[in-house]
């Protein structure tokens, strides 16, 4: 069927490729021709595969491929032969169909209808193994039987299953041996127990081989992570045997002592511990578990004494938390350490023998009685003495051996409890101080007579009935009694006899007040009293006198003192209304005598010069002749007598006096030789140095002078500086802040005229 030698290049695994017609030609022809599937283009060889019955070899037929397949055969046109012009991959692309033509070259007309036929890709073993669902992660519980599953790994070969062994796979275990096997089911399978605080982590390497691994097979790789989970196969040991600590006989119960620790293999849950303290010494000391660290923390239950038990010693064990049924075998004889605490002496605060003290005494007990004891001691070795003070009450004291005393009467009526405290102090260390509550109990005894339990107002009518009720009356009693008061009501006996009312106890602690006649004069006698004996039932028994005051009203026709009442009251409320019309006129004459102070006080602190806008300056002007005006007043600058003084030392007044007199000396020489000007000129200066509200300091004052004998003297108070000797009044620096401004005006007017 092939027509000339056909040469291919096929490797060991090429397989052939088989190009069958399917559409078969009116000349009808069928031929074959081998293509790797994979190999190189093919060589020159031709096989002929469509051949048309009306070819009579003149080679004017010619074979088409239409467009189907083009891009992966060409065709002979002269020969019809068919070949691949590219590689082939049958996991692509496992089939083509291709539709062929035969055409006359010299017509370019179809000799023959379109064939159709399929071109088939056999397989060749091309594609290695792969595994799925990569990378591959499992747990697994430690000391795990052999045969348990772990994990399941599965890999694909892309190549055709119905082809030989292509697609078969085997699996291997490349890297895990001896703890882990894989099946041909590609179970992973642990077949050796593992511990986990041995090694916690296994890296299995697993080999997928196809062809069933024979010769030529291609293969695969995957590795699996497996990880071992823990359990609870340990139990926590101490790794210390003995442990020592102490603490300080002040420190208060929840005091950490100290830490142990017990070690556990296992991790998480597993590892979670508890401390227990066996024996009785769980009473003073007590342990807990840090959740963290899991440390078992020591810490003080109840206060330890140095001088009641110096040390103390305890065995702790420790057992986990979680603990399996199945596993209760290794967690049994727990683990334990001793424990030894020394308790370190420290100087502690006097204790009293007592935590409180409750003490009684009857009131009116003269000053100076005995009320109690307290007692403290000092539990130290050294025994320092004790110091008593109290505090709460100044009707109580305290001795030094503790006995407490009254400081003054005590009354029950005023306060029948006392809550005192107690300080106890060391004599050698005063800042160990305890202290105690001491309640006192002022007993009762029978020191008040029963009085009224109120102020009674009573009214009888004038047309009183004899033996009316008239008012019904009971009585208190502020001391205190074991049994119930009982009072008895008693009419005195010397106004028994004349009295108008006379007295019926109830025997209930109330009587009734009855008249005695009829009839009552409002007129006559507006007011009646009646002497009342009140006696309790006291040891002795006491009896106080009281007064009832009966008012005569004129009841009317009703014969009711309602209205008696209602009178009272009016006058009760007139009387309320004159009182306070009376006190709000006081309140407003006060606020009128404040209001009339205060506006005489502020118009006493007006000021005497008011303050200005600007300094208060003025110009001084010397003329030489009369006239002129206003042109003179270009003579001196304003702001030359506005500028800044040097302030300079204030010198006692004492000195400025004898300076004073100094140059009153000199000033003989300046000015009128007049002992009348020089007398004025001093008694000015003094009014100024002594009179408080003087003007300020740099005013200038001036005074008129006439002379003595001369009818039109100078008016001018500067006359004086008109002399021959102008040197001479430098000393006017001196005189303080009273000259600063006539000093500096002479010493301006010199620069002038010079």
């Amino acid at each position: 069927m092939c027509g000339g030698q056909l040469t291919m290049e096929l490797s060991v695994q090429a397989v052939l490729l088989l190009l069958l017609l399917l559409g078969t030609s009116t000349a009808g022809g069928l031929e074959a021709r081998l293509v790797p599937k994979r190999g190189p283009k093919p060589g020159p060889g031709r096989c002929r595969l469509l051949i048309s019955e009306l070819d009579n070899g003149n080679r004017t037929f010619q074979y088409k491929l239409l467009e189907t397949g083009a891009g992966s055969f060409s065709i002979d046109e002269r020969t019809g032969d068919i070949f691949a012009i590219r590689k082939l991959n049958r996991e692509e692309q496992s089939l083509y169909i291709l539709r062929a033509q035969v055409i006359d070259s010299t017509t370019g007309k179809a000799v023959e209808p379109e064939s159709e036929f399929v071109i088939r890709v056999l397989d060749i073993n091309d594609n290695e193994p792969k595994f799925l669902d990569e990378p591959y992660e499992a747990t697994v519980p430690e000391m795990s039987p052999e045969g348990t599953f772990v994990i399941k790994v599965t890999a694909n070969d892309a190549d055709d299953p119905t082809t030989g062994y292509y697609a078969r796979i085997l699996y291997n275990l490349v890297q895990g041996q001896p703890y882990f096997s894989v099946e041909p089911t590609t179970v992973i399978r642990i077949s050796s127990k593992m511990d986990r605080e041995l090694q916690d982590t296994y890296c299995v390497i697993i080999q997928a081989r196809d062809m069933l691994g024979q010769p030529g097979a291609l293969s695969g790789t995957t590795t699996v992570s497996i990880i071992l989970s823990d359990i609870n196969d340990n139990k926590p040991i101490f790794k210390e045997s003995f442990y020592r600590f102490s603490v300080l006989e002040s420190a208060p119960s929840g005091t950490s002592i100290g830490k142990i620790m017990a070690y556990d293999d296992d991790i998480g849950e597993n590892a979670e511990m508890e401390y227990i303290i066996e024996e009785d010494d769980s009473q003073t000391f007590d342990i807990i578990t840090d959740n963290e660290t899991q440390e078992g923390i020591i810490i003080l239950k109840k206060k330890v004494d140095f001088e009641h038990q110096s040390h103390y010693g305890f065995r702790v064990k420790v057992k986990n938390c979680h603990v399996d049924e199945e596993l209760a075998s290794a967690h049994v004889n727990s683990s334990s350490t001793y424990i030894k605490v020394q308790v370190e002496d420290e100087d502690e605060p006097p204790v009293f023998l007592l935590p409180y003290y409750v003490f009684g005494i009857p009131e009116e007990k003269p000053y100076g009685s005995i009320v109690g004891t307290v007692s403290a001691i000092d539990m130290d070795r050294k025994q320092s003495p004790i110091r008593y003070s109290l505090t709460g009450s100044k009707l109580f004291d305290i001795n030094d051996n503790g006995t407490i005393i009254t400081t003054n009467v005590l009354d029950r009526e005023v306060s029948a409890w006392f809550n005192l405290s107690v300080l106890a102090t060391e004599t050698y260390n005063v800042q160990q101080i305890s202290s105690i509550p001491v309640y006192v109990q002022v007993f009762n005894i029978n020191d008040h007579a029963p009085e009224f339990y109120q102020y009674y107002e009573t009214y009888v009518c004038e047309n009183a009935e004899f033996g009316e009720i008239i008012q019904t009356i009971s009585a208190i009693d502020r001391d205190e009694s074991i049994e119930h008061h009982h009072f008895y009501f008693n009419h005195s006996v010397e106004d028994r006899n004349n009295s108008s009312f006379i007295l019926r106890d109830n025997q209930d602690n109330t009587a009734v007040i009855l008249t005695n006649r009829m009839g009552f004069s409002l007129k006559d006698e507006p007011v009646l009293s009646m002497i009342i004996l009140i006696s309790d039932n006291g040891i002795p028994s006491l009896t106080s006198t009281n007064t009832l005051t009966i008012q005569v009203c004129d009841c009317g026709e009703s014969a009711s003192t309602e209205m008696c009442t209602k009178r009272g009251l009016l006058l009760i409320m007139r009387f309320k209304t004159e009182v306070i019309i009376a006190i709000l006129v006081c309140i407003m004459v006060i606020f009128g005598f404040i209001f009339l102070m205060l506006a005489m006080k502020q118009r006493r602190n007006q000021i005497l010069f008011p303050k200005k806008s600007e300094e208060f300056g003025e110009n001084i002007f010397c003329y030489d002749d009369e006239g002129g005006g206003e042109e003179d007043s270009e003579a001196f600058d304003i702001s030359e007598l506005r500028s800044s003084i040097i302030m300079r030392e204030r010198k006692p007044r004492k000195r400025k006096s004898m300076e004073i007199r100094s140059l009153y000396r000199q000033s003989l020489l300046v000015g009128p030789e007049s002992a009348i000007f020089r007398q004025f000129i001093l008694e000015k200066l003094e009014e100024a140095n002594t009179d408080p509200c003087a003007p300020p300091f740099d005013s200038l004052q001036t005074f008129a002078f006439e002379g003595t004998g001369s009818s039109a003297g100078s008016l001018s108070s500067l006359e004086s500086i008109v002399t021959d000797q102008e040197d001479n009044i430098d000393y006017l620096n001196d005189l303080g802040p009273h000259f600063k401004r006539l000093a500096y005006m002479f010493g301006s007017a010199m620069q002038l005229n010079n």
